[in-house]
This record gives structure tokens, C-alpha cells and sequence, in this order.
């Protein structure tokens, strides 16, 4: 077993798990522009953990730290299991998937649905907790359908802490679980700040972490004069050298990850490595399309890996192809 530092974790700021994007080598990209931002992996659900290779699921770089795995689940037992896998290898936290309302989610019976059956997810966080020294967050919605009084939310974080869990990530909006589709679920219900605000205020003795509709470093900035950390999502996916700033505003570091040229020189190792290995190459290249978004020769770049990246025996020459057409004098 690995041994991790007693150490508290800092997630001022973090990457938010994102179905098949944010998988080892999104991550491994992220961390060559941030060194200090929390990042996840996709939520992974722990039948697929236990009843296949874990390795084809838990397996990192290194690099990768600090890290948190995202479990999906609603059988103690299971989730327990899973947790001593994921201390045995290497995490540094462990997230209970409460907010995803797909209906492949809730027919798994795991996701936002659980936000209807707080005794059941205090019983799973309780035997998390039992399960590893990790520590054991949830991230989960302000509501489901109906159930989206504020006494509601409170009872159910009251319960989750009384459980073992000290960090809620929370997603301001509630979900429908019924009528909406998941990429709905992201945009149409409203943003409701306040009422991560109030929660922070109500138990100021948790972590608490806000997410949904956060696009940038300076709404980071504010959001964090009200909770503990944010979470931002597809922003972070689509720009990623906004995440370039990230260590020097949001966690006060001296240092610059250095040009987005630069960046890629960094990467090309692992490219090289891994296509050697038999990785298709457009399974890194498809995480960095938008390194350049906004910049002169942005759109030569995106179509160059798109149309290239996939061909049979593609390799890291089609990388530094497509950096050569984006003009050095803007690589800043």
C-alpha cells in the first residue's frame, strides 16, 4: 500500500470529474499547467471497479497528484471495497457521486437520485469512512425534483457529516430527474449561490465547495470570498490555459508554467511513450484542442489534430506539425 502524507488537502480550486473527458491523459495535461489545483477522475461506478482489471480504471501517472477518485455507487459494502483500492492506489481522496441525473445513473441507483435517501448515503459515507484513511467528499446537488426545501439540503448534509464527511463540493442548482436531460440539468435549472452561501454560513465548521457556471479565474476570485473552494467544469475542458494563472491567483505560488508552446514540449514525452506503446495518439490530442483558444492560428491547430490525429500509425510528428502552424510570436 502507498503511503500518503497526513496533510490537509487544499481545493481551493478543482477540476470537476467529467465523463469521458476527464480520464489520465486530460489530467496529466491539466497538471502541466497547474500544479496545485485538485483534479478528479470521470466518475467510475464500482461495479465496474470490482468486476473488472482495476487497474484499467485506478491506473495514473504520478504526475497526476493531487488527485481524487469519483465513485459511483449505493451499496456500502461495494463502495467500502472500492476505497481500499483506491488508498491502495495512491489517491489522495475519495467522492461519492451525488448529482449526476442521468437515467443510466439512476437506474444504477447512484447519482442525484440518492439525494432522496439521505439514511442510505449516510450509511454508504459511513463505511467509506471505515474503509480507508482517505478523506471521504461528496459532491451532490441543492435539490432534486420536489425535494428542494432548504431545510431538506441541510438535514441531508447534517447527516452525511454526522457520517464522516467534512467536505461537500455542490453543485448550485437543483436537478430534474424527470423531463430534463443531463446537459439540460446543467443549464436550465437556476443558479443559487445564495444557498451554498447560506450553507457555508449555517455550518462554517465544513468545507464547502461551490460549482456550476463558474468560467473563470476572476469569478473564482469572488466566489472564494464566500466558501472554501470552487469547482469549475467544462470551462476548464474547452480554455484550458486559463488554468495557467491558477497556482499564482488562487494559491498565491510564485511561478508561470510557462508558454503554451512550451507546454506542449512538456507533453510530447508522454506522447511519444505512449503511442509507442500503442495508445492512439488521438487520445491525448482530443484533451488539448482548445490550449490555443483565442489566439491567432487557434482554428489551423484544431483541425490539423482533428483531421490527423486518428490516422492509423499517427504519432508525436503530427503534434509538432500542428505546432508549427500556429505563429511563435503568440505563444504567450
Amino acid at each position: 500500500m502507498i503511503d500518503i502524507a497526513e496533510k490537509p488537502m487544499d481545493r481551493r480550486l478543482c477540476i470537476a470529474p467529467m465523463l469521458d473527458w476527464t480520464d489520465r491523459y486530460c489530467r496529466y495535461f491539466h497538471r502541466l499547467l497547474t500544479r496545485k489545483t485538485l483534479l478528479y477522475t470521470e466518475m467510475i461506478t464500482t461495479g465496474a471497479l470490482l468486476h473488472n482489471e482495476p487497474a484499467r480504471f485506478l491506473d495514473f501517472f504520478p504526475e497526476e497528484h493531487p488527485l481524487a477518485l469519483q465513485l459511483g455507487g449505493s451499496n456500502p459494502d461495494d463502495l467500502a471495497k472500492c476505497c481500499g483500492l483506491a488508498e491502495e492506489w495512491g489517491y489522495d481522496e475519495v467522492n461519492l457521486n451525488l448529482g449526476c441525473p442521468s437515467d443510466r445513473v439512476q437506474s444504477g441507483m447512484f447519482g442525484a437520485c440518492l439525494m432522496a435517501q439521505p439514511d442510505r448515503v449516510a450509511e454508504c459515507v459511513s463505511a467509506m469512512h471505515d474503509a480507508c484513511s482517505l478523506p471521504i467528499t461528496a459532491k451532490h446537488r441543492i435539490g432534486i425534483d420536489e425535494l428542494d426545501s432548504y431545510d431538506l439540503l441541510t438535514a441531508f448534509v447534517e447527516q452525511l457529516s454526522d457520517a464522516g464527511c467534512r467536505t461537500f463540493i455542490i453543485h448550485a442548482r437543483k436537478a430534474w430527474l424527470q423531463g430534463l436531460s443531463p446537459k439540460q440539468n446543467r443549464d436550465i435549472p437556476p443558479l443559487r449561490y445564495d444557498i451554498v452561501y447560506r450553507l457555508k454560513q449555517d455550518f462554517s465548521n465544513l468545507e464547502i465547495i461551490i460549482n456550476g457556471g463558474i468560467a473563470s479565474l476572476e469569478q473564482a476570485e469572488q466566489q472564494l470570498k464566500q466558501v472554501d473552494g470552487v469547482m469549475i467544469g467544462r470551462e476548464a475542458y474547452h480554455n484550458p490555459w486559463m488554468l495557467a494563472e491558477a497556482d499564482r491567483r488562487i494559491f498565491g505560488m510564485d511561478c508561470q508554467p510557462g508558454t503554451r508552446h512550451q507546454i506542449i514540449e512538456a507533453l510530447l514525452p508522454l506522447v511519444e511513450k505512449e503511442c509507442a506503446r500503442g495508445i492512439p495518439l488521438k487520445r491525448i490530442t482530443r484533451h488539448i484542442l482548445g490550449l490555443f483558444h483565442g489566439q491567432p492560428g487557434a482554428k489551423k491547430w484544431r483541425r490539423y489534430l482533428s483531421e490527423n490525429a486518428h490516422l492509423p500509425g499517427a504519432g508525436p510528428e503530427v503534434l509538432r506539425t500542428a505546432l508549427d502552424l500556429v505563429p511563435v510570436a503568440n505563444f504567450h
